[in-house]
């Protein structure tokens, strides 16, 4: 579950903590207050849009934290992520800083698409605008797949065969072509093989050529550089410095018959006389290697050039151009055995095809027999809803054509009155009829998911009286499996909470800044009033708000 929520500099906020708690945590507030902004804030937390127009100062940095507390079998699940969970707690932390967003998982930087894979697991923001995906019917197939998780495996099998069908299908595609056009294009083929295989490629010649043209090309320079060097060390000169070596060598061999001392300086000298001749044979050597003809110079120059020229038609290196012969001579191979090539991916794309329909018309099956399960259920959530004569129910019809997603289109129906003919439900509700069903959909949903954590953005929009006190109820249902955190304007759905705050804007000098309370018992009861009463609150209003609350469990709040 969300333990806390740490925002700073963001929009109206400074620094704000928000310590949550089990059950159904409920937030209320004036308008403007900053309660989308704290929503919005756990939205970004959970890996979405972070950029400097969020910033409330765009010098500071930009930070939004979750933490979550995690059972073993969350644990488990969040291991396949590879995260070490260190007691029992998750840490989410999302930096903007220099227009950058940083994203770590318990001090770990990780993608922002690892980020979103595991606040999957962990919590589901249902946002207001995510009512309206009820009204695409697209989005309807979605909903029942996530309700059974028999459904998931069989429909990759399917996409997987689709893929596969249509891969097989591409390269037929490519292969149609009449026997001028094979003719043309085997010439082709056949030329450039001979181009690549008539050069006689060796991988890293090109490298050792390029150093030996780079040599030849400088050889005049290399001469005079190296010519200089052996006539400063060597032994053709007087004042080489192989020669004066000598002379001193000689000199203090005559040392040691005054200071028997002087035999390690001898023999340093020595060593230095013994490297020098050893550094003389080697340049001379070098020189030796060095000496390049205008037809050594010429054949390089030649060789790199008609390298280059398969490099810019075949590929950047030379396994580049060795790796295009070999696809060369796989289509050269099609193409000399075209019908047979042709003939073979026909029987493979029809035995894709039969395996296709078979895996479909199975995950259809499913499908059904899952639509009758998930939609009769939530017509028992509607009507807990105070939908009392509502009828739901899902209608198929088949695709086709061959779709990753099987060969099913279906789309929810509704009649929410008697003697009402069932219509799509994308052309019936209401505002407020699209948050019970969605409420409902969750409901139901959450049941057959692990996800402990559940955020309900203003699911009270458009309803009111007796409707919103059967919303409360069903989100405290929900509560008793799972934390439930919601914002709402009605005191019928606020007087479930288990735990309410109060969100709440203030001037402070020069600033407004968003600020969060969590109440007391008083503190409920003064805010329920404010809820019922608007401005002036009455004694009638404050015995209405406690009335309430005590009809609704309050006493039990989290002090």
């Amino acid at each position: 579950m969300l333990i806390n929520l740490h925002i700073v500099n963001l929009a109206l906020i400074d620094e704000l903590d928000i310590d949550f708690t089990e059950g159904l945590n409920i937030m209320t507030g004036e308008t403007g207050a900053g309660k989308s902004i704290i929503i919005g804030s756990i939205g970004i937390g959970l890996g979405g849009r972070f950029d400097t127009s969020l910033l409330r100062n765009e010098d500071k940095d930009g930070l939004v934290e979750l933490l979550f507390s995690v059972d073993d079998r969350l644990s488990e699940v969040l291991a396949e992520e590879e995260l070490d969970i260190e007691d029992g707690e998750l840490l989410i932390s999302r930096r903007l800083t220099g227009g950058r967003t940083v994203n770590r998982i318990n001090d770990k930087t990780v993608t922002v698409a690892k980020l979103k894979r595991v606040s999957e697991k962990l919590l589901s923001l249902h946002a207001q605008h995510e009512q309206r995906t009820l009204l695409v019917a697209s989005k309807h197939l979605e909903l029942l797949d996530s309700f059974s998780s028999d459904i998931k495996p069989l429909k990759q099998e399917v996409a997987d065969l689709c893929r596969s069908y249509r891969e097989v299908s591409d390269k037929l595609e490519g292969l149609t072509m009449d026997q001028t056009e094979r003719a043309r294009r085997l010439d082709y083929i056949q030329y450039e093989i001979k181009d690549i295989e008539s050069a006689g490629l060796r991988a890293g010649e090109d490298e050792e050529l390029e150093e030996i043209y780079k040599k030849a090309s400088n050889a005049q320079s290399i001469a005079e550089l190296t010519s200089k060097a052996q006539m400063l060390t060597g032994y053709d000169s007087d004042s080489s410095a192989g020669n004066l070596v000598a002379d001193a060598l000689r000199s203090l061999q005559g040392l040691t018959r005054y200071d028997d001392q002087s035999e390690g300086l001898i023999s340093t000298l020595e060593d230095i006389d013994s490297l020098l001749g050893d550094f003389s044979r080697q340049l001379a050597e070098y020189i030796s290697d060095m000496e390049f003809d205008e037809e050594t110079l010429r054949e390089t120059e030649n060789r790199l050039n008609l390298i280059n020229t398969l490099k810019a038609r075949y590929g950047r290196s030379i396994p580049d151009i060795l790796s295009s012969l070999e696809e060369l001579k796989a289509e050269e191979k099609e193409l000399m055995s075209y019908d047979e090539t042709v003939l073979r991916l026909e029987k493979d794309r029809t035995a894709f095809s039969e395996k296709y329909y078979k895996k479909a018309e199975e995950l259809s099956r499913l499908r059904k027999k899952t639509a009758k399960k998930l939609c009769s259920t939530i017509s028992d959530a509607l009507k807990e809803l105070n939908f009392n004569d509502v009828r739901f129910d899902m209608k198929f019809e088949r695709q086709d054509t061959i779709s990753a997603g099987g060969i099913d289109s279906a789309q929810f129906y509704i009649s929410t009155n008697i003697g009402e003919n069932m219509r799509p439900l994308v052309n019936v509700a209401s505002g407020g009829e699209l948050s019970r069903i969605m409420l409902a959909i969750k409901s139901v949903i959450s049941e057959t998911t692990d996800t402990p954590t559940l955020i309900f953005d203003e699911i009270d929009v458009g309803i009111s009286g007796i409707t919103a006190e059967k919303v409360g109820q069903t989100m405290h249902k929900l509560a008793g499996s799972r934390q439930i955190i919601s914002i709402t304007h009605l005191p019928q759905i606020a007087a479930f909470a288990d735990t309410a705050y109060v969100i709440e804007k203030e001037v402070s000098g020069d600033k407004t800044l968003t600020g969060i309370r969590k109440l007391d018992m008083e503190g409920r009861v003064m805010e329920i009033a404010r809820l019922l009463g608007g401005a002036e609150i009455t004694d009638t209003v404050l015995a209405g708000a406690r009335e309430m609350l005590e009809r609704h469990g309050g006493n039990n709040i989290n002090d």
